[in-house]
């Protein structure tokens, strides 16, 4: 059978507790990386799935955010999902208890909208000892002038696209030469596109040329989104000025943490049927048909 094989995708934001992850790999998933709110077992590497084709998954552990802040009461948020930090002698402990749960990235919560965010330094000490023990930090950013406390304070990568405010170009050709930023632009309407997805695309098209790093991500878990490859995400991307090939490069590049999701212990791969399409339009709905095999299915499969 005609196909492409390449190497496994990713979905670089999800939340396993709040979804069936056994249909990921019929859609194209083998990789995640769980931004908060499920943990396995302590000191473990989570695989989940069934079959021969198992999800590899790297995990955030707990949102590390401000006492009363988000997530902690939003009615989705699965209890104990939520690690309050109050003082910057805290924080590293907060930090050790995620990693000793087998955590390879630590996800920090600054949205203003919903509740207190984490201060300054107390901010700076979480990132400071995660890079002290070479581990990434995620923050959500939301609300007018977080993106930017995110960037100063030395934040890794963006979990959304901001979509708050528009960044001025300065900034975000600065974020640009620093900083990773997952998609999830399909959120901000789930096909019925808002203010906030507007901002965002304008964004995430100025970032990326200037050079940014994207990865595809969708925040599975988040409302009515496909279980498996989105294609309204896909056709975001290519809309703010992505390539096929670059959109290929957002699906399968490592995320920048160590575990499962980065390194390819399973011998996953992605397999889409048929030949590629020349056409963007055409290039979204044959990647959507993408089905995440083992090896041993893989030869099953040709």
């Amino acid at each position: 059978m005609s196909g492409t094989v390449l190497p496994w995708f990713l979905d670089a934001h999800v939340h396993l507790a709040l979804i069936d992850p056994s249909a990921l790999a019929a859609g194209g998933i083998a990789r995640v990386v769980d931004l908060g709110g499920w943990t396995p077992e302590p000191g473990g590497t989570a695989a989940s799935g069934t079959g021969s084709s198992p999800l590899a998954v790297a995990h955030a552990g707990q949102f590390l955010a401000a006492p009363g802040g988000y997530p902690g009461a939003q009615s989705w948020a699965p209890a104990g999902s939520v690690c309050e930090v109050a003082t910057a002698e805290d924080a590293a402990a907060a930090v050790d208890r995620q990693l000793a749960g087998g955590a390879s990235v630590i996800k920090v919560t600054l949205n203003s909208v919903a509740g207190p965010v984490l201060g300054t330094d107390v901010l700076a000490a979480i990132i400071a000892r995660a890079h002290e023990r070479s581990t990434p930090v995620v923050a959500h950013a939301e609300g007018v002038g977080q993106a930017v406390r995110a960037f100063i304070a030395g934040v890794d990568v963006l979990a959304h696209t901001p979509f708050s405010e528009r960044l001025v170009d300065e900034l975000v050709d600065a974020m640009a030469g620093q900083m990773t930023w997952i998609s999830t632009l399909d959120i901000h309407g789930w096909g019925e596109p808002t203010d906030d997805f507007a901002r965002a695309s304008d964004n995430l098209r100025r970032f990326h040329a200037h050079g940014g790093r994207v990865l595809y991500g969708t925040d599975l878990g988040n409302g009515p989104l496909p279980l498996g490859l989105n294609r309204r995400e896909i056709d975001a991307l290519l809309r703010i000025g992505m390539s096929p090939d670059e959109v290929l490069g957002a699906l399968t590049s490592a995320f920048p943490a160590a575990g499962s999701a980065s390194a390819n212990a399973h011998g996953t791969v992605s397999v889409i049927p048929g030949e590629r399409p020349t056409d963007p339009a055409g290039f979204a709905e044959w990647v959507c048909t993408a089905r995440a095999l083992s090896r041993s299915e893989l030869e099953e499969y040709v």
